[in-house]
């Protein structure tokens, strides 16, 4: 497939790139900063453009098959940089009429778990007043996606590490995980190549957890 991959130097966007270029996909990515990028390979073109400017965006997901985005903010302070970039984004793939989209949210968009234990919800209490700011922003992005033309997916993780990937995850689309805690940026990855064919999960948040 052709996909393009934007926020591709962030910790979810690197691994996107990199099992999709050893899947066989041909990959664009789309980035500030080119020196970031880790990846490398002769099915990789890497792009680097305004994310602000949805006319300069158009070349990147021009005949693509989907696209799949790890824009977000990285702290507090970049709060609404998720919801005004993926604007950008819908605009330029409603221009060139891509219609695939898969995003990286929160678990804490989803719905709660039924059964949740009493520590797993006061801890959520804590992480939604700490990352309110984040939240809302990714609230607002999810807004603007059901409010498009796109085949969009959200995919909400919980807590994300660093550790290798184990396709062992769980995936419940329009749900939340019971008892799910953490997440690698990997197995993130992973999940949203996975479910690019999968009709089930289009105009969808799904929740995806060890």
């Amino acid at each position: 497939m052709k996909l393009t991959v934007f926020g591709a130097t962030g910790g979810i966007g690197q691994e996107i790139v990199r099992q999709a270029l050893t899947s066989g996909h041909q990959v664009t990515a789309v980035v500030r900063d080119p020196a970031r990028l880790t990846a490398s390979g002769e099915r990789l073109t890497v792009l680097r453009t305004d994310l602000s400017d949805p006319e300069a965006l158009r070349g990147a997901v021009k005949g693509r098959d989907a696209v799949l985005s790890g824009l977000g903010a990285r702290s507090r302070a970049d709060a609404g940089v998720a919801a005004r970039l993926t604007r950008s984004v819908l605009t330029a793939m409603e221009a060139e009429k891509v219609r695939r989209l898969l995003v990286v949210s929160a678990a804490p968009l989803g719905p709660a778990p039924a059964g949740q234990a009493v520590l797993d919800k006061a801890v959520l209490a804590i992480v939604n007043a700490v990352l309110k700011d984040i939240y809302a922003d990714l609230r607002v992005m999810e807004s603007d996606l059901a409010a498009s033309t796109a085949d969009w997916t959200s995919v909400r993780p919980p807590k994300l590490t660093d550790k290798p990937a184990t396709g062992r995850y769980r995936a419940v689309v329009g749900g939340t995980p019971p008892r799910g805690r953490s997440l690698a940026r990997a197995d993130v990855a992973h999940a949203m190549l996975a479910m690019i064919d999968d009709p089930a999960t289009v105009k969808q948040g799904v929740g995806v957890a060890y």
